[in-house]
């Protein structure tokens, strides 16, 4: 049996009239960019995730940067994150203008150890972005107490996350901002490039609307010098249609994920996710660990079962952050995770039969 890693053809084929009428309206309304379907999606998300404003824009990773900028962060400053993550988190605090400062993961649940924040903090620091990875919320009351204790701000990055909860409450909603990516392939996914911010703060989301359209929120009226990142009205059109589905699609995923629990708890060398208190998994990945990955993952590929690493090379020890001279003791748990995790195939349409071959060739190795 072939089991892809994730099956996006098959989300669409079963809810393809109402993808197709919504790209259908946006062709017939010249909507193509701004517009009352983006002014719609922004509603509906927001409510969706108990913000109280939506900012869309062009990709997750622009989101980063809307924040941060939106946030004034300057040269000089240093902003914390995670160093198992994907690349966007990091690259844009570089971008934004500050330095970025790596901490370990906390070794269990693949998020940002809230002791290694504390010891990085400097009198230059003015931010945490914490990553909740892979669909798990990471230790939000500890990183948000540590950030009133030396007034930092926080923006939660929420590309992964879609709809989970930490303590019962939202995720995106504890610090002064949250971004989501649209990538296809997430939990909420476009057919292209899509991102957003959220907030609570009018005149943060003012701020980041002004930057994200060349530094106005009317044509020709430009308060700011800003840059062009919208999201366009076919995306968004689409992402309204997909909303609703959103989350059936969630509980579907946490379904399977008990599936795959069930299954590979007791096989030897295998450590399933950990998903640590008072947080709702919503599983964007199923990455378990193994000492011989790269063999388990070539055994899985050559019987048809689709894998993914992500990420092999942790953030501090990319040829892009060659300049700081981070060496692995500094981040033992993520150094060692890199060489072990293995993502899974995990999307709402996966059948029981396919997680059992996946869960047969794992035991088989």
């Amino acid at each position: 049996m072939s089991v892809p890693f994730a099956d996006l053809q098959l989300q669409y084929q079963k809810i393809k009239g109402e993808i197709d009428a919504a790209i259908a309206a946006v062709i017939r309304d010249n909507a193509f960019i701004r517009g009352p379907y983006v002014d719609a999606f922004e509603q509906e998300f927001a409510g969706a995730v108990d913000a109280g404003h939506c900012v869309s824009c062009a990709n997750g990773t622009d989101a980063l940067y809307l924040a941060m900028a939106a946030l004034k962060v300057e040269p000089g400053d240093e902003v914390i994150t995670t160093a198992h993550s994907w690349i966007s988190t990091s690259a844009m605090i570089t971008h934004a203008g500050a330095t970025v400062v790596f901490c370990d993961a906390d070794g269990a649940t693949f998020t940002i150890d809230p002791t290694a924040i504390e010891a990085a903090i400097t009198p230059r620091t003015v931010g945490i972005i914490p990553v909740h990875l892979y669909g798990q919320p990471a230790d939000m009351a500890a990183i948000m107490a540590i950030a009133a204790r030396h007034n930092l701000w926080v923006i939660e990055d929420c590309a992964q996350a879609h709809l989970a909860r930490y303590k019962g409450r939202q995720i995106g909603t504890f610090g002064a901002a949250a971004t989501y990516s649209f990538y296809p392939g997430k939990n909420l996914g476009a057919m292209g490039d899509a991102g957003a911010v959220v907030t609570n703060d009018s005149e943060l989301a003012e701020h980041m609307t002004m930057l994200a359209r060349h530094g106005g929120v009317v044509k020709h009226q430009h308060r700011i010098e800003g840059i062009n990142s919208r999201l366009d009205g076919m995306q968004a059109a689409i992402l309204s249609a997909k909303l609703p589905h959103l989350p059936d699609w969630t509980k579907a995923r946490q379904d399977a994920a008990k599936i795959y629990d069930a299954g590979l708890n007791q096989i030897e060398g295998v450590v399933i996710p950990q998903v640590g208190a008072d947080r709702t998994h919503v599983y964007h990945l199923y990455t378990i660990k193994h000492p011989r990955r790269d063999a388990l993952a070539a055994h899985l590929n050559a019987n048809g079962v689709q894998t993914a690493i992500n990420y092999p090379t942790a953030l501090p020890f990319l040829a892009a952050y060659s300049r700081l001279g981070h060496v692995p003791e500094q981040f033992p748990n993520a150094y060692r995770d890199q060489g072990s995790i293995l993502s899974l195939p995990m999307f709402a349409e996966i059948t029981r039969e396919q997680q059992d071959e996946v869960i047969d060739l794992v035991r088989q190795f």
